[in-house]
């Protein structure tokens, strides 16, 4: 079939139209696209912005001459910060939570472990000026719960100063509870069901629960772990 020059010249006519039309919509599509990606990364930025100054103000509520040693997290510290100062309702501060994650980096132990440990010692209401029941061996202080015959040579072994009063200081506590914790975690061979029981009843206390129980899994124990590792799941 031959077409007449008329009709192959309309036809032309109507092909670039619907070229125009479409070349039209595409271009008001980019532009849309564009708009979107430019508005994006300006919240995208503007998150980040918050979230750097939310950062900067946990950081300046750290201990005074507090030393980062080697590599430092700080994104995922302050992750963690946020998530256990939402789980604990706001009792748990922002920067007890970012001192406490790079606490642990720093000696290699799980964070939430630590976490959970201050939560069961306090009785889930995290107070640094609790002062435990009177025992054989004397009263707890502090959110730790730690007393006076073991604060000073952990307080040693973390590098800091001892004073009885230091242990209602809750950034204090936090150290020497990542020291203690980590100082068992190696000496149980990463054995957390003997490093938790220890903390709980002393090393000595420890070996007879295991002999009164065959093994060291003490309900202590399976309780921070259990939420510990609830809450990284709930974190990731």
């Amino acid at each position: 079939m031959r077409f007449s020059f008329a009709a192959m010249a309309v036809t032309a006519l109507l092909f670039t139209a619907a070229s125009l039309l479409l070349g039209s919509g595409y271009m008001e599509t980019q532009q849309q696209i564009s708009e979107l990606e430019t508005a994006e990364s300006t919240d995208a930025q503007e998150r980040v912005n918050e979230h750097m100054e939310e950062l900067e103000e946990q950081i300046s509520g750290l201990p005074d001459g507090y030393e980062v040693k080697g590599h430092a997290d700080w994104e995922q510290a302050g992750m963690f910060a946020a998530h256990v100062y939402e789980d604990s309702e706001g009792a748990f501060e922002k920067d007890w939570g970012l001192l406490l994650a790079l606490e642990a980096e720093k000696q290699n132990i799980d964070p939430f472990v630590v976490y959970e440990l201050l939560r069961v010692e306090t009785g889930d209401t995290f107070d640094p000026e609790l002062v435990g029941p009177e025992t054989q061996y004397g009263h707890a202080y502090g959110m730790a719960q730690f007393m006076e015959n073991t604060g000073p040579w952990i307080a040693e072994m973390a590098g800091l100063p001892y004073e009885k009063e230091l242990l209602f200081d809750p950034q204090y506590a936090i150290q020497l509870s990542v020291t203690y914790l980590s100082y068992l975690h190696d000496r149980y061979e990463g054995n957390w069901d003997e490093a938790l029981t220890a903390y709980h009843r002393g090393m000595s206390g420890m070996k007879q629960y295991v002999q009164e129980n065959g093994d060291a899994a003490s309900w202590y124990a399976v309780e921070i772990q259990e939420k510990a590792e609830a809450m990284e799941t709930a974190l990731r």
